[in-house]
């Protein structure tokens, strides 16, 4: 695949940062809008490019490009690292804002091998590139057509079972975006296993007459990091984003929804925005 979008100097960027990491040994999968562009035939404009690691491998890889001359910085502890070049970023993601979808060795297993800029690389399985986007439903960003895009061009051999197995306790997720296909594309539903749709519809017929038990909890803030404050900080309920209903520490949480509208309370951050901003190199630590 060679994306059209971009520029010239964009692209050796990134070819570059490939390239190290290649033949530094470390692995890595391609994903974001050059995955969605291989498999649906979406093609849109290139802001930077997506990488997914292994939370083992990060430090590795930022060590290896800070000494090949890239700018490098973990700007979200728990899910998200930079590189950049002073005009374009690379993001290393190793598992999603709401801390749920960690890359971890079934990325790997059922990656699909491609090419990006002239590099031979591995693509993210369309199942976990579905699982992440899927929670993506930001006021300024929903990623809800890219996973109908994947459902649309992938789901006659999607590993559906394993899929479902990603939702898990969050497979009423799963159940919007499998609905709303159905409304999208009315002559495509076939893609979709029948049983798939009656083994959610069963669960969802049995939950009806089940009372939720206490505590409070509000899940939407695994869906939107700003839209749901409200709710924690005001009509009691708990953040699901939290130990022990999920994997974030309030450090954490509060770290990534106040980066949102652009002010983070970490001084730390900031540095590391600006010093992206003005060009200036940002070691790992």
């Amino acid at each position: 695949m060679q994306s059209s979008a971009g520029t010239a100097n964009d692209h050796r960027f990134y070819r570059q940062v490939l390239q190290d990491l290649t033949s530094g040994r470390i692995p890595f999968l391609v994903g974001g809008a050059q995955m969605v562009e291989q498999y649906s035939g979406v093609l849109r404009e290139l802001k930077d490019l997506d990488l997914y690691l292994r939370p083992i491998h990060v430090k590795s890889a930022l060590e290896l490009l800070s000494t090949a001359g890239h700018r490098t910085a973990i700007c979200f502890p728990h899910w998200l690292a930079k590189v950049s070049n002073g005009a374009c970023f690379v993001d290393v993601i190793f598992s999603s804002g709401n801390g749920i979808c960690e890359v971890n060795d079934a990325w790997f297993d059922h990656a699909l091998d491609g090419e990006v800029f002239g590099v031979p690389v591995r693509f993210c399985p369309p199942e976990e590139m579905i699982w992440s986007k899927a929670f993506i439903m930001e006021r300024e960003r929903y990623d809800g057509a890219d996973v109908a895009h994947l459902f649309r061009s992938c789901g006659e051999y999607l590993d559906w079972r394993h899929l479902l197995h990603r939702f898990e306790a969050h497979w009423r997720v799963l159940l919007s975006h499998l609905i709303l296909f159905g409304f999208i594309y009315p002559t495509e539903r076939s893609r979709i296993p029948e049983w798939l749709m009656q083994e959610l519809a069963g669960r969802l017929l049995n939950e009806m007459g089940v009372v939720a038990e206490a505590p409070r909890l509000c899940q939407g803030t695994l869906l939107s990091r700003v839209q749901y404050l409200k709710d924690i900080t005001e009509w009691g309920y708990q953040d699901a984003r939290l130990l022990p209903f999920g994997t974030l520490t309030p450090e954490q949480a509060a770290l990534w929804t106040s980066a949102a509208d652009g002010q983070s309370n970490s001084s730390e951050m900031n540095a590391t925005f600006n010093s992206f901003k003005k060009g200036e190199k940002h070691e790992t630590k």
